[in-house]
């Protein structure tokens, strides 16, 4: 079974404009959670369900929400922006994690980015689901 999030992951640290926004060298992409006191802006993930067929068991299709981070709206929104650019529409795109290379087939925002303030005073987040088309 493939780990998808790993390749997801792996892709958006490539992206250098998200990047340039969330970390720089050490880039805060968290998956599943961002974790208690993490350091903001920052990016969390995890797949929330998604498809697969028997009959092409190495594409699977997870449906992943994505939350996007900062201690005010614009910069959360900034993140957004940022990640939509690098993952809507994008096809073929290949991902090599160690001796291997995947290929992230399609990438499709399934709903637009909300806007929400979180209950915990200063984070502010943009949340989206993205459904990724993955050949391993």
């Amino acid at each position: 079974m493939t780990d998808t999030n790993q390749i997801i992951r792996a892709y958006l640290a490539t992206c250098a404009t998200l990047i340039a926004l969330i970390g720089g060298a050490t880039p805060r992409i968290y998956c599943p959670r961002l974790p208690e006191d993490a350091t903001l802006p920052a990016v969390s993930f995890f797949t929330r369900g998604g498809t697969s067929t028997p009959y092409i068991p190495d594409i699977p299709e997870p449906s992943v929400q994505f939350d996007c981070w900062a201690g005010d709206p614009i910069t959360a929104r900034n993140i957004y922006d940022k990640l939509y650019d690098n993952l809507q529409g994008i096809q073929n795109q290949e991902v090599t994690i160690g001796a291997n290379t995947y290929k992230i087939l399609s990438a499709i925002e399934e709903v637009h980015g909300q806007d929400l303030k979180d209950e915990i005073p200063g984070y502010f987040r943009v949340l989206t689901f993205f459904r990724i088309k993955i050949r391993s």
